[in-house]
C-alpha cells in the first residue's frame, strides 16, 4: 500500500486478497514467521531516527530519546522475544485420551494454527508500539496483518506506511492510512481477528462493528489506574517513582496513574515529597525539550476542562513545577495535581490521559478497595507498601489488567507475560506465549484407534437390556 490515504474499497480488496493468499499457502513454517518478524526488526533498526523525528513533529515536541525508548525499543523487545521463542510455541501439544481408548492406541493433541488476517488499529500516544507489539504476536502465530495507524499522528502514519510498503508484499503485511471514516470502516471488515487500542467509548463502537462478522477482538483500553500508597510504604520512594511516571509522555499513557490514594495524615508530607521530586525532573516547562507536548489542541482542552471543573467544584489544584496559562501554540504543560475533588467531579470518573493527576486522602484501605471496585476495572493497579497481609488483601479483592508493586507501569515491560485489560479496560492479551495463543486457533485433533470395541461392549443400537443399567452404574460422585 502507498502512504497516500486509503479508501474503503481498497481496504476491502486488500483483505480479500490477503485471505486468499493465506488459504493458498497452508501451513506457515517457523522459518517464514521468523523471516517476517526479522524484516520488521530490520526496518526499525534502519529507520529509527526518521521515525523518532516524525513522532516529534506530530506531537509538536516529543523527545526523540523517549520515542526511541518507548516506541522503537519497546517494539523491538516484543519482536525479538517472539522471533526467538515462536518455534517452541508452535509445537503440537499432546493431550490425554479418555479411557479406555487411551489403552487401545488412540492419540490426541492440540494444534496452534494461525487464524488468517489480523487487523491492528494503533493509537497516537504510542504510535509504533501499539501497532508493532501486537504485530509481533500476530506474526509469531503465522498470521498476515493489515495495520491502521492513528490519523492524529499523520507524519508517523505516512512513514510507517511507506516503510512497510518497501519491506513487505502487501499480501503479507500492509498499512492503510486515513481518518476516522476509514477507522470506522476498518472495524467493520471481516478480519479473522481485530486489535484495537484506544478509549472505552470507541471500543463499544468497535465491538458493535466486529459483531456483524463475529470477529474476535483484543481490546487494549485504559481507565482510572489507581495507586495505593499504604501506611507501610516508604513515602519518599513512592513520591519519587510516581512523579517520574507522570513525566512519561506527559501522562499520555494508558497505564499512567490517574488516582493516588495517600493516608490522610501523610497527605501534606507526600505532596511536598512529590513536588520536590517532580521539580528535579522538570524544573522548567515551556522550552524544556524533555517535556512531551499534549498531542493537539483538542486533547489539551479536554484535560484543562477536567482540571478546571474540579477546581470550580472546590478541589485544591497544585501546578508543578509552577502554574502556567494554557497555550494552544505551546502544548507543553505543567503537571496539575487535583487534590481531594468532590465526588461529582468529572476528573474522578473520566480517564485523564494527560498532565494531571488526582490525589485522594484515605483512612482505611477497605475504603480504597471499595472505591476501586465501584469503578470499571482499570488497566493497571499499583501498591506501595511492605505489609504482606494488606497487599494480599488488595490483590485478592480487586481486579485490574496488571499490577506493579512498589513502582508504577513496570509490569507492561515484561515481554514474557501477558499484557491486557479486564472488563472496562479491555479483553485479550499480547506479549509472550499468551500473545501467540491470542492470535492462534487452538485446534483439537483426535486420532481414533484401529479397533472399535463399542459393539462388543453393547454400546451400539439396538441397545440390549443391560445398556441402561450400565450407564446408570457410571453415574457416581467420584
Amino acid at each position: 500500500m502507498s502512504c497516500a490515504n486509503s479508501s474503503v474499497d481498497t481496504l476491502s480488496a486488500l483483505l480479500r486478497e490477503q485471505k486468499a493468499a493465506f488459504n493458498a499457502q497452508g501451513a506457515v513454517t517457523a522459518v517464514a514467521r521468523r523471516a517476517r518478524i526479522q524484516r520488521v526488526i530490520d526496518m526499525l533498526v534502519a529507520h529509527h531516527e526518521a521515525l523518532a523525528e516524525a513522532m516529534d513533529a506530530d506531537f509538536g515536541g516529543r523527545p526523540q530519546g523517549f520515542s526511541l525508548m518507548n516506541d522503537v525499543l519497546g517494539s523491538l523487545g516484543s519482536l525479538k522475544h517472539a522471533r526467538d521463542h515462536l518455534e517452541g510455541w508452535m509445537q503440537d501439544e499432546p493431550r490425554p485420551v479418555f479411557s479406555p481408548y487411551d489403552q487401545l492406541g488412540a492419540e490426541a493433541w492440540v494444534m496452534y494454527q494461525p487464524k488468517g488476517t489480523v487487523g491492528i488499529l494503533g493509537t497516537w500516544n504510542a504510535p509504533l508500539y501499539t501497532l508493532l507489539s501486537p504485530l509481533a504476536s500476530a506474526l509469531a502465530a503465522g498470521n498476515r496483518a493489515i495495520l491502521k495507524p492513528s490519523e492524529v499522528v499523520p507524519r508517523t502514519a505516512a512513514l510507517v506506511a511507506k516503510l512497510f510498503a518497501e519491506a513487505f508484499d502487501p499480501l503479507e503485511v500492509a498499512v492503510v492510512t486515513g481518518g476516522a471514516d476509514l477507522a470506522q470502516a476498518f472495524t467493520a471488515q471481516p478480519f479473522d481477528h481485530l486489535v484495537f487500542t484506544g478509549s472505552t467509548a470507541v471500543a463499544r463502537s468497535v465491538m458493535r462493528n466486529a459483531a456483524e462478522h463475529l470477529v474476535p477482538l483484543t481490546l487494549e483500553l485504559g481507565g482510572k489506574s489507581p495507586v495505593i500508597v499504604a501506611r507501610s510504604a516508604d513515602l519518599g520512594t513512592a513520591a519519587f517513582r510516581i512523579a517520574l511516571s507522570k513525566t512519561t509522555n506527559s501522562g499520555q499513557v494508558c497505564i499512567n496513574p490517574d488516582l493516588v490514594y495517600v493516608p490522610r495524615e501523610q497527605l501534606e508530607t507526600f505532596l511536598e515529597a512529590f513536588a520536590s521530586a517532580y521539580r528535579q525532573f522538570i524544573p522548567e516547562v515551556s522550552d524544556n525539550p524533555d517535556v512531551v507536548a499534549v498531542v493537539n489542541a483538542q486533547h489539551l482542552s479536554r484535560v484543562e476542562n477536567l482540571v478546571q471543573q474540579a477546581l470550580q467544584a472546590g478541589a485544591r489544584v497544585v501546578s508543578l513545577p509552577y502554574a502556567q496559562a494554557a497555550d494552544e501554540q505551546n502544548r507543553r504543560r505543567p503537571l496539575q495535581l487535583v487534590i481531594d475533588p468532590p465526588q461529582g467531579s468529572l476528573i474522578l470518573h473520566e480517564e485523564i490521559f494527560g498532565p494531571a493527576m488526582v490525589v485522594l486522602p484515605f483512612d482505611e484501605v477497605d475504603q480504597v478497595i471499595a472505591q476501586i471496585n465501584a469503578r470499571p476495572r482499570p488497566l493497571a493497579l499499583y501498591y506501595f507498601g511492605s505489609d504482606a497481609r494488606e497487599l494480599r488483601q488488595v490483590l485478592e479483592h480487586t481486579l485490574s489488567g496488571g499490577v506493579t508493586l512498589n513502582d508504577v507501569m513496570m509490569h507492561a515491560a515484561l515481554h514474557d507475560a501477558p499484557f491486557g485489560g479486564v472488563g472496562g479496560s479491555g479483553m485479550g492479551h499480547y506479549h509472550g506465549r499468551e500473545g501467540f495463543i491470542e492470535f492462534s486457533h487452538l485446534r483439537t485433533v483426535l486420532k481414533a484407534p484401529e479397533h472399535d470395541p463399542r459393539g462388543e461392549w453393547g454400546l451400539l443400537p439396538p441397545y440390549s437390556e443391560h445398556f441402561l443399567a450400565a450407564m446408570k452404574a457410571q453415574i457416581t460422585p467420584y
